[in-house]
């Protein structure tokens, strides 16, 4: 297996040592690309998603493309040369090298992880990418030695490039039925206790705070409010206080409010809905496809 490992290698170097070398049509991939949607042919609708990173970077340079964030080895700033030259990082507390190859050619930046056992040297497995600039925006292919025959494709754009939704026309009293404090739980065993607390729709918004504990400690909080925007909603998120994100109302109903974020990573989509028992589901997740993080909520006391 390694003496095949070798002759790729040596066959990719030969093939990407032919790639031109100017950086005109390569400076089309630099910046962050946000994924939009799944291109891969006949993929189930709760199978769709990102094929690698929602949110990824690049930066090019004079024969080198520098994969800046969001490559998934969990280093960042990984310098790919284009004359077929490998570069080794270590991966994994030194377990294992990441070993980078690549090139460009015909409009396409290509590259190979091949993971190496740095104990015997020996191959464990390998990812393939391939990156095509198009008028529509950067297409995506992934494949990898851990689902043989199986390719993923996606399409990404700069997040100027993705247009936002409508705003569905609202008020904050439109919204005053998601008010009160809800309690639930999460986790396998439901070990984790998660509580969401809306006060009351007054001034054009509506604050939340959001918490998590487990084994009688906080593990997370968030910063919520829903205010009135462009005569319609939006709903903001600060995760741990950090920084705001906002997302637009696209759907009202007397029970359910959809807000969505396409030019987010992750999530896309925040719904909330109340069901006719008076329990509070909040959904997250992409806006088609996927399988989307659902969240159960009862009225603190009830």
């Amino acid at each position: 297996m390694l003496a095949t490992l070798l002759i790729n290698a040596s066959f990719i170097g030969m093939m990407f040592a032919e790639a031109p070398q100017t950086n005109n049509d390569l400076k089309a991939l630099e910046g962050e690309w946000i994924y939009v949607e799944d291109r891969t042919p006949d993929r189930p609708l709760e199978q769709m998603g990102a094929p690698m990173s929602s949110k990824f970077g690049f930066a090019v340079e004079e024969g080198v493309v520098i994969l800046v964030r969001g490559h998934g080895s969990g280093n960042e700033n990984v310098r790919v040369l284009l004359d077929g030259k490998a570069t080794d990082v270590p991966a994994e507390s030194n377990t294992r090298v990441a070993r980078y190859t690549g090139g460009w050619k015909d409009g396409e930046f290509t590259y190979r992880t091949d993971f190496i056992k740095t104990a015997d040297n020996s191959p464990d497995g390998y990812l393939h990418k391939v990156f095509v600039p198009t008028a529509d925006g950067l297409i995506v292919k992934v494949s990898s030695s851990y689902s043989p025959g199986s390719v993923s494709i996606g399409l990404y754009r700069h997040v100027q490039d993705i247009p936002m939704p409508t705003p569905f026309k609202a008020t904050i009293a439109d919204i005053s039925w998601l008010s009160g404090s809800w309690v639930g739980t999460r986790g396998a065993t439901g070990a984790i206790k998660i509580e969401e607390r809306w006060g009351p729709a007054s001034g054009g918004a509506i604050l939340g705070v959001s918490r998590s504990v487990s084994n009688g400690r906080m593990t997370a909080f968030e910063y919520l409010r829903i205010v009135e925007m462009e005569g319609g909603l939006a709903y903001v998120a600060q995760p741990g206080g950090g920084a705001a994100t906002q997302f637009v109302l696209t759907e009202l109903t007397s029970s359910k409010a959809v807000f969505d974020n396409p030019r987010h990573d992750y999530p896309k989509r925040i719904s909330c809905e109340l069901s006719s028992d008076g329990k509070l589901t909040a959904t997250v997740g992409y806006a088609v496809g996927g399988t989307p993080r659902k969240y159960l909520y009862t009225r603190e006391g009830s």
